[in-house]
């Protein structure tokens, strides 16, 4: 098997050994094989985060194809949702929102699995997956066991967790949502969504509404797949948004997006950094270029390798540095190369 054919940026190569884990015993156990026999183990499920090697990967791919939504419902508490790591994120923003489940209506439109959310604590459009997991489940790999851990022992940060910190530790086998019930979505945090939506900033929309303003929004920056449009053929955004220390930020120039974090540092605009540091929108070549829509993303126009998508990001990484003095990091986790 190809990776290319798992991952929505369609690169990568071979991989020597492909198991499909169907049930949580089914991924433990292709997991603890491989490690008991010295094997290199790569989890695929959405494959919307992954950039892999033109050489692919020499080890076991374990797809992830685990299903399974268990909800425990009160109507004081709202209802815990505990959702298999191969379920369709998507899909269960989907679900949420038609069982008036509140709390992840902003995050409509993503792609990828359930079991990767808490890895990168995904979030979009004022709204992140750690303000709404409770607990979850892993095979811990250094332990061999089973272990659950609160929303407090998963370490959230800004695009990072526990998870992220010790790469390779943990196999997410499912995760725990307490949502609140009702039709009105939670309060919208976010400006570009609030002014879509009609409504301020900090004011409540229905869920629905926000759900299909938030795929609009998506669709119009190509980040909704859609295997018709090369600028879907992308890895999301492929560099993270900087935070800087205060002084760091003061040198950026007047108009730049400046974001203040809780702790004091200081949040800004990747996309921003990118498109004024002169890569404009569709630069690159045939093979490779930023989206037409959207300067974060990085895109396969449909005959790519991995090393010229690598060599664009670091074009646009080494650009934005010699401009601004902010390096970039890259979001998607890279397997068998870097930059």
């Amino acid at each position: 098997m190809l990776l290319s054919d798992v991952t929505t940026l369609r690169l990568g190569g071979p991989a020597r050994e492909v198991v499909e884990a169907t049930s949580t015993d089914e991924l433990v156990a292709a997991v603890r094989e491989a490690d008991e026999a010295g094997t290199a183990v790569l989890l695929v499920a959405g494959g919307s985060n992954l950039v892999v090697a033109d050489e692919g990967f020499d080890g076991r791919v374990v797809l992830v194809r685990t299903q399974g939504v268990e909800v425990d419902q009160d109507m004081c508490s709202g209802a815990t949702v505990t959702v298999a790591a191969g379920e369709s994120w998507d899909a269960f923003v989907a679900t949420a929102v038609a069982r008036e489940w509140i709390g992840v209506e902003a995050l409509a439109g993503i792609p990828g699995s359930v079991g990767a959310t808490p890895i990168q604590n995904v979030g979009a459009y004022g709204q992140e997956v750690a303000q709404t997991i409770v607990r979850v489940r892993t095979w811990d790999r250094h332990e061999g066991a089973i272990r659950t851990l609160t929303a407090d022992q998963c370490g959230f940060g800004y695009r990072t967790s526990r998870f992220k910190a010790e790469p390779g530790r943990h196999v997410v086998l499912d995760v725990a949502f307490q949502l609140r019930l009702g039709s009105l979505g939670a309060p919208v945090a976010y400006a570009e969504l609030a002014r879509t939506l009609g409504v301020e900033v900090g004011e409540r929309a229905p869920a629905e509404r926000v759900r299909e303003a938030v795929l609009a929004l998506r669709r119009g920056k190509g980040m909704v797949l859609d295997p018709d449009d090369h600028d879907t053929w992308s890895a999301g955004s492929f560099f993270t948004n900087p935070v800087l220390a205060p002084e760091q930020a003061d040198r950026l120039p007047e108009g730049a997006p400046r974001f203040d974090q809780p702790d004091g540092s200081v949040k800004t605009s990747a996309a921003w950094l990118i498109s004024h540091a002169g890569f404009e929108r569709g630069h690159g070549g045939e093979a490779v270029s930023l989206s037409t829509k959207h300067a974060l993303a990085l895109t396969n126009r449909g005959s790519a390798r991995t090393t010229q998508l690598l060599e664009l990001a670091r074009e646009v990484r080494d650009g934005v540095a010699a401009a601004y003095g902010v390096q970039l990091e890259p979001e998607p986790n890279l397997v068998g190369c870097s930059l």
